[in-house]
């Protein structure tokens, strides 16, 4: 991994809890869900995606969170209150094609630019979220 992939204490993004730090730890990732949920009530694109969540936000951010800390390599605070998730089975309910994952992505993305990240973080974490994003669809 090239030096552009590194963290300030020279550990890639993505070895144990390097992308949790670079994210602020919790408090970061929390801002970080809070942008990103910001930017779905207002993108257009999003509307859809929108609905498809309950209409109080309030635990649907915390899901976000809780799963983030886990997967940048942080604390396990998904699991630790709702239990284990299978992103596919999680969403097996929900209508989510291209269309979708890519609002989702286009979120995620108004939300980054809002970060005080290093620019090589916000891009390594746009490509690696597309990974959990893709798995959640359901449909082309």
């Amino acid at each position: 991994m090239s030096n552009s992939n590194k963290t300030v204490g020279e550990r890639p993004y993505g070895e144990g809890d390097a992308s949790f730090i670079a994210a602020g730890g919790e408090e970061g990732i929390r801002k970080l869900v809070d942008a990103f949920y910001d930017a779905m009530e207002v993108l257009p694109e999003a509307k859809g995606i929108l609905s498809m969540h309950q209409t109080d936000l309030v635990i649907t951010r915390d899901k976000l969170a809780r799963f983030l800390s886990g997967w940048l390599g942080g604390p396990k605070r998904y699991k630790e209150k709702y239990g284990t998730i299978h992103i596919p089975r999680a969403h097996a309910h929900l209508a989510i094609g291209i269309k979708e994952r890519d609002a989702w992505l286009k979120c995620m993305a108004v939300a980054l630019e809002q970060q005080g990240y290093p620019e090589n973080f916000k891009v390594y974490l746009l490509k690696e979220l597309f990974k959990p994003a893709e798995r959640s669809r359901t449909r082309d």
